[in-house]
């Protein structure tokens, strides 16, 4: 009799055991995206795609985006309090190239990882980074303007904040094309700080002070490459008569190409988020991590490997926007 109760008390407390083991909640983790600035659409891309990764979405992964407001101080600030309230790691997207690096120490000297996305940080602190090549995407579009007014005339070139990876980068891309084309002379070079409505404001000025002068647009990205068409159209001008190039892939400027009022290269802002969390996951969780974002099936087949999810570096490739592709685009984004 007594060897029965004790196999019941026994199976009783395997059963309790078990029952405890189902009932423990699954670990969450908490995350921050320190990003440079959310006015522009590139970035909300960019916030939104990462808010629709797989674990964000199954309540894996608590994640906090944090507006940097496109200062270098509020994003230090920032790195300050996720450091304070013990987030299990940070993905970075800088403002300014060098001035992060100490956002990075802090949060390193606290033992929280931190991945870079998007824009580049001077630190060897930094766990790996997950972007794109800025310098080609500045050779692309200086290449395709240039080619359009037939490798002579006069450009103007609207550059990103000053200071952050990509003007510096895309900069380098604009001149390796220029230092090739002798007879192509750049009549103006002034930071349009990524706004369209900046941009449109420099247009305006650039159209006035060289009238009937300038035979093409630079934009180091869409959205400054969208108002300084603006611009052109509010001088009566044909913006066709005038080729703009842009980088980025947002909306409007997938429709201006549709429209052939400019070109552009797609900067895939899913693929640089999501890219990321995943590359975070794996150095907080470990070797058992897998990647959840599809991105990795999507660009294997031009050598984005994942491979052990512990590279310095992931480079996400450019797709230049075409009749072909900008209704897919289109489509992909509703």
């Amino acid at each position: 009799m007594r060897i029965i109760k004790l196999a019941a008390i026994s199976v009783a407390l395997s059963l309790i055991g078990s029952a405890s083991a189902i009932a423990q909640p699954k670990k969450t983790y908490n995350i921050g995206a320190a990003v440079y600035g959310l006015k522009g659409e590139f970035m909300q891309l960019w916030a939104n795609s990462l808010k629709e990764h797989p674990l964000v979405k199954d309540g894996t992964i608590k994640l906090t985006i944090l507006d940097g407001r496109y200062d270098a101080l509020t994003q230090n600030n920032q790195f300050d309090t996720m450091i304070t309230q013990k987030v299990d790691g940070i993905i970075f997207v800088p403002i300014d190239i060098q001035a992060g690096a100490e956002a990075v120490s802090k949060a390193a000297a606290a033992n929280i990882p931190v991945v870079g996305s998007n824009t580049r940080v001077n630190s060897d602190k930094l766990t790996s980074y997950v972007g794109s090549n800025d310098v080609i995407a500045g050779e692309m579009e200086a290449e395709s303007v240039i080619k359009a007014i037939g490798g002579k005339g006069n450009v103007v070139i609207l550059e990103g904040p000053i200071g952050q990876s990509a003007q510096i980068e895309r900069r380098k891309g604009n001149q390796n094309v220029l230092a090739r084309y002798k007879d192509v002379k750049v009549l103006e070079m002034k930071t349009a700080n990524w706004s369209r409505a900046e941009a449109l404001t420099l247009m305006e000025n650039w159209l006035t002070a060289h009238s009937g002068k300038i035979n093409g647009i630079i934009g180091q990205n869409d959205e400054m490459a969208l108002g300084a068409i603006e611009a052109v159209k509010a001088k009566g001008i044909d913006p066709k008569s005038i080729p703009t190039a842009g980088i980025d892939g947002v909306l409007d400027a997938v429709r201006a190409v549709k429209a052939g009022t400019m070109v552009s290269v797609l900067q895939d802002a899913s693929a640089q988020a999501q890219g990321s969390l995943d590359v975070l996951m794996r150095s907080i969780v470990g070797p058992t991590y897998k990647p959840q974002a599809k991105i990795w099936d999507h660009y294997k087949s031009v050598g984005l490997i994942w491979g052990d999810g512990t590279a310095k570096a992931y480079s996400i490739p450019w797709t230049p926007i075409t009749l072909k592709n900008a209704d897919e685009m289109l489509a992909g984004s509703k």
